[in-house]
């Protein structure tokens, strides 16, 4: 990740995924220093994200706010992340859909249509959150570790039970 500011100019239709520690906030930059990006229905225009709040909603706002004002003090990147995997759309079809959303109410699901799939539609007209597939690959990972865990401990103590009993007779 890069440091506060990015090491090149961010052009209209690139995605800027900014860090705020725990996750990862992602906005479309639309050109003269702005982006258009998801927020928090109860936040107010040019409060930028800072809390994890949005995650207990189930709307978000679609905002255009000056890059700087929501990326605040956290780091930045131009992460066009899906370029090798789809033709991103003409730059003046992103911008235009990302302005025609201004302002407006959207439905929003952290695991389904979260900021990062927002602006990943956007750009290539296909949501995706790296962000969710990784949470749920560590999930799935985690549960068949725990599971492989307790099974051979479950073996293991039927194994040991199953000699205690011999041992009696």
């Amino acid at each position: 990740m890069a440091s506060a500011q990015c090491d090149r100019k961010p052009q209209p239709g690139d995605l800027i995924e900014i860090s705020r520690g725990a996750y990862e906030h992602w906005a479309v930059y639309v050109g003269d220093g702005y982006v258009v990006h998801l927020a928090p229905s109860s936040e107010v225009a040019g409060a930028g994200i800072n809390s994890m709040m949005s995650v207990l909603l189930d709307s978000a706002i679609v905002r255009k706010e000056e890059l700087w004002k929501v990326v605040g003090d956290n780091p930045y990147t131009i992460n066009n992340l899906l370029d090798d995997k789809y033709q991103p759309r003409p730059v003046f079809l992103i911008v235009r859909d990302a302005l025609k959303l201004v302002d407006k109410e959207v439905s929003y699901c952290i695991f389904s249509r979260n900021c990062e799939h927002f602006a990943t539609q956007l750009r290539y007209g296909k949501p995706e959150s790296r962000q969710v597939r990784q949470v749920g690959e560590t999930i799935v990972v985690g549960t068949v570790l725990t599971v492989g865990v307790f099974g051979i401990a479950a073996l293991v103590t039927a194994l040991l039970g199953s000699n205690k009993d011999k041992h009696k007779q």
